[in-house]
């Protein structure tokens, strides 16, 4: 059984994509983060962090394991189903590495331009300026890569595309528009209209209105 405890946020969805598109049985708590149940001690016996997601695998045979990033959460379903990563060489790399350009460049640079343009309690332009423009940075060189490529790691889908998709998906929030990059735009369609990713939008959002 596969539990899975999030939200309607970039991060979560990543996980409920997984989980759609490798066609896995799992339950989706919502972790209601307006109301602080991040912080909860149930949620931070998950999750010392006080971070969604967290995925609770939990064996007959084995104690459950507990999972947190959602990158690691991608990697330990695509290696447990054998599905959505290449099992060794260039193709494989190439996956990784689009995995730890999320982590280390969008991700990042996308929740900080949010948090000071939406959510710091004093305006503060300069850091705002830092990290948005270099959210439009890594988006013009993902753009560039799309150029040559079908998917975001080569040319089939990957965790690689559902870890991207997660923040373009929400891309409102940093003030990020993908008018001005033609590939990523053509990228970020034909992912969003997969079925499996509709069904995981429609499960995240309806956590916000429960």
């Amino acid at each position: 059984m596969i539990e899975v405890y999030g939200y309607a946020t970039p991060n979560s969805v990543k996980v409920v994509i997984a989980l759609e598109e490798m066609g896995l049985d799992y339950t989706l708590h919502a972790v209601n983060l307006k109301q602080g149940m991040q912080k909860s001690e149930h949620f931070r016996a998950l999750n010392p962090n006080a971070k969604v997601p967290v995925l609770v695998d939990a064996r007959p045979d084995a104690e459950a394991l507990v999972l947190t990033e959602s990158a690691a959460i991608l990697m330990f379903l695509a290696e447990r189903q054998q599905h959505l990563l290449p099992a060794s060489g260039l193709e494989r790399a190439r996956v990784m590495e689009q995995l730890f350009f999320h982590a280390s460049a969008v991700s990042p640079s996308f929740g900080q331009a949010g948090y000071f343009s939406r959510l710091a309690e004093e305006p503060q332009p300069l850091a705002h300026q830092r990290f948005f423009s270099e959210a439009e940075r890594v988006s013009a060189l993902l753009d560039e890569q799309l150029a040559e490529r079908r998917f975001m790691a080569g040319d089939d889908y990957s965790i690689a595309d559902i870890a991207h998709f997660g923040w373009y998906w929400r891309r409102a929030f940093p003030g990020i528009a993908l008018d001005a990059y033609p590939n990523l735009s053509r990228w970020y369609a034909s992912v969003d209209q997969r079925p499996a990713v509709q069904r995981a939008i429609a499960r995240v959002q309806a956590l916000a209105a429960s």
